[in-house]
C-alpha cells in the first residue's frame, strides 16, 4: 500500500530544479557580462544573484549578450 507521498516528492524535485534553473541563470548572466568585460557593480551583482523570478531573469539573460553596461540589463525602456 502506497504513502501517497508521489505528489509531495514531485512537487519537492520540482522546487529544486526551479531553483537550480533561477541559480544558473543568474551564473549565466553574470558570466556573459564577465566574458564582454562589463564591469558588474555590487549592488547588480546581488540584484542578479538574488533574483528568484525565472522570466524576468531570462529578460536579463538576453539583454547581457548585448548589454552595453550592466545597469542596461535591467533597463525597461
Amino acid at each position: 500500500m502506497g504513502t501517497g507521498l508521489s505528489h509531495f516528492r514531485g512537487f519537492v524535485a520540482e522546487s529544486f530544479r526551479d531553483e537550480g534553473r533561477v541559480e544558473s541563470r543568474g551564473e549565466d548572466i553574470l558570466r556573459i557580462l564577465s566574458v564582454r568585460d562589463v564591469a558588474v557593480p555590487d549592488a547588480a551583482r546581488q540584484r542578479i544573484t538574488t533574483c528568484t523570478d525565472l522570466a524576468v531573469l531570462d529578460v536579463w539573460f538576453e539583454r547581457a549578450i548585448t548589454a552595453p553596461t550592466a545597469d542596461a540589463v535591467f533597463d525597461e525602456s
